[in-house]
């Protein structure tokens, strides 16, 4: 160890791996990210377009909060370094029989607009299940969400002192389940059943606990100005300003140990030495041994199998014609349970719901050329990726035509990223987006959390406890720095702002104040 000051390698840059570098530099500590891509933000990742990069990673920010604490934790203030806009509709919903179905951050409007599109029995049995999701989501944050290492005895014990989460969270029922049992109207059961696809997983095969995502949307959604790269950006950004290095294009190889602790990392070109080293990758890539036979123990079978799912995704500009979208507008398919059932065989669903995102909402004229995003969910390493390329295209813009949406021109496969690409992206990840499947009820205590058990090599990012998504992966990296921290017995060498012990995810402060700082 090198006294108050120890050397940190950060293998990857992705959302986690940047949060903690801040936190770390800030907090004194020698930090070094190295990452195989060539810029920062790893599945927050951009392709270029006619009108500019367009999102081909998520799309916009929840779970506000964390993103201010990240940044209320060194001293600074988000909104002085990222504008946001919140968005009023969370997102627009098509069937194909012509029911339209626009969700809102104003709870009585969406119960209205509920009892509009399917009567009031749908209605009272939509506030019902607000009401549901956000005892869930108020009752699992504390005790999975924002400790550092679940205990399933401990989470147990919290649900007894409530005794009425035990039938909100319906241990014995997946999703699609409990949200048969909430809703008479199946329409309102598919578009909640989507919510399980947030984490990776099948409504039918992930657990009713689930639901509380509805419930962070719901607190808020809020877009970036510039897009959500710029959030990696502005991270690295800050991260360098407290003195860490970034090092792009730089594949690590191998992370090395003696004498049972960890000494650094192998690249093609040099060896790295560090006292510590934080890895922000798949932990499937640690399991199967992809850096080396060191770190294979600290990661188990159950920790990374069954995989979750991945997805087709577009990446592109064009000018739509014949729908009238939001920012997010979810076309659903016509039969939700056959395209989960295609995928788990690990086929491509020919029916099957579509996500798009229209990143200029709002900015531009709804006709004019503008970015989109296009999300399908997928299987991982499902098969032959050149005829999925062809069949991808015909499957999801024919689709699209059903609805009376076409747009000009027609994106070609340069703009498709498969889950093969995944795969070639974010090695050992089989194309998975979001780690582990959140299937079964005990999914999420089998996650890796920070610590591992070789002194020094540390885990984070969406594969990782707390789980998959932004905010996740942002709070995964809040424990890893806490824990090195802690174990390492380490002092603040540079001034901080009292660091909060707990953190709830309430109200967010930043709403729609839009200010830059010339730093970010």
């Amino acid at each position: 160890m090198s006294g108050n000051a120890p050397e940190i390698i950060i293998v990857g840059a992705g959302i986690a791996g940047l949060a903690a570098a801040l936190r770390l530099s800030h907090r004194g500590c020698k930090v070094t990210v190295l990452d195989m891509h060539d810029e920062p933000g790893g599945k927050m990742r951009t392709l270029p377009s006619e009108c500019g990069p367009v999102d081909a990673g998520p799309t916009v920010l929840t779970m506000l909060p964390v993103f201010e604490s990240l940044f209320a934790d060194v001293g600074e203030r988000l909104d002085n370094h990222i504008a946001l806009t919140p968005l009023h509709v969370l997102a627009r919903h098509y069937w194909l029989d012509g029911t339209k179905l626009d969700l809102t951050v104003d709870a009585d409007e969406n119960i209205a607009n509920v009892d509009r599109a399917f009567g009031a029995k749908a209605a009272k049995q939509f506030a019902a299940f607000s009401a549901r999701a956000a005892r869930l989501f108020d009752g699992f944050d504390a005790p999975m969400m924002q400790t550092p290492a679940p205990d399933q005895k401990a989470v147990t014990r919290s649900v007894l002192k409530n005794p009425k989460l035990i039938w909100d969270m319906a241990p014995h029922k997946t999703l699609a389940g409990m949200l048969k049992s909430a809703f008479s109207e199946p329409r309102l059961a598919q578009l909640f059943g989507r919510y399980a696809t947030y984490v990776g997983g099948s409504p039918y095969a992930a657990p009713a606990l689930l639901a509380l995502i509805w419930q962070a949307e719901a607190k808020g959604v809020w877009t970036v100005d510039g897009g959500m790269s710029r959030l990696a950006a502005t991270i690295a950004s800050r991260a360098k300003a407290h003195g860490a290095e970034f090092r792009y294009g730089t594949k690590v190889t191998r992370i090395t140990r003696q004498q049972g602790r960890i000494t650094g990392v192998q690249t093609a070109a040099r060896h790295y030495p560090a006292d510590i080293v934080l890895f922000n990758g798949d932990p499937r890539a640690l399991a199967t041994g992809l850096l080396g036979e060191a770190p294979k123990e600290v990661v188990s079978h159950d920790a990374t199998e069954p995989r979750s799912l991945s997805a087709y995704v577009y990446a592109f500009a064009a000018a739509p014609k014949g729908v009238d979208l939001a920012h997010h507008t979810v076309f659903f398919a016509q039969n939700p349970k056959a395209e989960f059932t295609t995928i788990a065989e690990g086929g491509m669903p020919n029916d099957a719901t579509l996500y798009l995102c229209a990143q200029d909402h709002g900015q531009v004229d709804p006709t004019a050329m503008q970015r989109f995003e296009v999300i399908m969910n997928a299987p991982p390493i499902p098969r032959d990726p050149e005829k999925e390329k062809t069949l991808c295209q015909t499957v999801i813009f024919n689709r699209f035509k059903d609805f009376g949406l076409t747009f000009d021109p027609v994106p070609g496969p340069q703009t498709l990223t498969t889950p093969h690409g995944f795969d070639a992206l974010f090695p050992a990840s089989q194309g998975s987006l979001y780690g582990r499947s959140p299937h079964g009820l005990t999914a999420a205590f089998k996650r890796p959390t920070a610590r591992t058990a070789i002194p020094g090599l540390y885990l984070c990012g969406g594969g990782t406890h707390p789980g998959a998504g932004v905010p996740m992966a942002v709070l995964s990296a809040r424990h890893a720095a806490a824990a090195i921290m802690t174990d390492h017995a380490l002092q603040s060498t540079s001034p901080q702002t009292d660091t909060r012990g707990g953190m709830s995810m309430g109200s967010a402060t930043a709403g729609p104040k839009r200010s830059l700082s010339s730093g970010s």
